[in-house]
């Protein structure tokens, strides 16, 4: 009974909890935050300087007395303490009151969270203990492929069999989904990140340029696909450090460059689907073939990306509507649904 007055007057949240971007959904309210899962603080004193884009700009920027971190490593919590900061942030953000302050104390709201399906026990605590040390209630936790499925709008709970893959920043999540729950998963840790340094490397060997991530990751949103678009070769400029001169330097780099740089995880990524797919159980697969393989995730916006896994795994494949809120709409639409919230969820706690 109290949970439910609660919930009328708190704004329950669904946070897709990215190691490169932090997504909140206010329930009732759709997405109310997309911001980069960047925190800079003082070195010595830990004191928060700026969360978000503010502090994304300041990576690679920063004097000696601060420092600019992503708290999330691989999908998993690297820095404890920043990673609670980050989430006391926006859930503060979200629960600003207004200056007539009707309601002084408003209650802690309910999260969902959604974490990678290949996190061990102890990585599952510390996000429940994070979500509840910034100021939650209760924290469930949902597999991210599961809530990608919820998020792409598949039937979950039905007897037809899903197969979702989420390429996000840190992990790409494999499973194939059915009956409310997750038949066969894989997470590997090779996605968007790994793509980026993929840039960097090549960069350096090809043409002696020190690039930073930022700068890589630009390039690939800019001009990097997996498959030939068939169109004349898009090209940008590119501006780094040279390793011999220690100058500044500007590059021309064309997409298939980029292309070529970013294969290896590219192809990382459609072996592990292709193993995913040897493990799924005969009788799903011809729901499989039925359906496709949905894509979600911030790496399926890669030009051509769908194109080359149908051609390696010979099945459909099609990207989800807005693939990068693909999770966080998942756990805000299980904040309307205790029932399937209480089937799918993997791990709860409450103050």
């Amino acid at each position: 009974m109290l949970d439910f007055f609660f919930g009328l007057v708190s704004h329950d949240l669904g946070i897709d909890l990215g190691t490169s971007n932090t997504l909140v959904w206010v329930r009732g309210k759709g997405i109310m935050i997309r911001e980069p899962s960047v925190v800079a603080r003082q070195r010595k004193t830990k004191h928060i300087v700026a969360i978000g884009k503010e502090a994304k700009q300041m990576l690679g920027k920063t004097p000696g007395t601060i420092e600019a971190l992503r708290p999330l490593k691989d999908g998993v919590i690297a820095d404890f303490d920043a990673t609670a900061a980050m989430l006391s942030h926006y859930i503060h953000l979200v629960h600003r009151q207004p200056k007539n302050k009707l309601l002084p104390n408003i209650p802690k709201p309910k999260v969902v969270v959604g974490i990678p399906s290949g996190v061990t026990e102890v990585e599952r605590r510390a996000v429940q203990e994070a979500a509840i040390m910034a100021g939650a209630r209760e924290a469930y936790l949902i597999e991210e492929p599961m809530a990608a499925a919820i998020g792409a709008g598949l039937d979950v709970t039905g007897s037809k069999g899903f197969f979702i893959t989420d390429i996000g920043g840190g992990t790409t999540e494999i499973a194939v989904v059915n009956l409310g729950g997750i038949v066969v998963n894989r997470s590997i840790r090779k996605a968007g990140d790994e793509m980026d340094e993929a840039i960097v490397n090549f960069i350096r060997l090809k043409y002696s340029l020190l690039i930073g991530d930022q700068t890589a990751e630009e390039v690939k949103i800019a001009i990097g696909s997996a498959y030939p678009t068939g169109k004349d070769d898009r090209q940008t400029v590119m501006r780094g450090r040279d390793i011999e001169t220690g100058l500044p330097r500007s590059i021309r780099v064309n997409e298939s460059e980029i292309r070529e740089a970013i294969s290896p995880v590219v192809h990382e990524i459609i072996e592990a689907i292709g193993e995913t797919i040897e493990e799924t159980p005969p009788e799903l697969i011809g729901d499989i073939l039925e359906n496709g393989i949905v894509l979600a995730g911030g790496g399926s916006l890669i030009k051509g990306i769908d194109k080359l896994i149908a051609s390696e795994v010979k099945m459909p494949v099609w990207v989800t509507e807005d693939p990068q809120t693909a999770v966080v709409r998942g756990c805000g639409a299980l904040l309307d649904n205790d029932e399937l919230l209480h089937k799918v969820k993997v791990a709860q706690r409450k103050v």
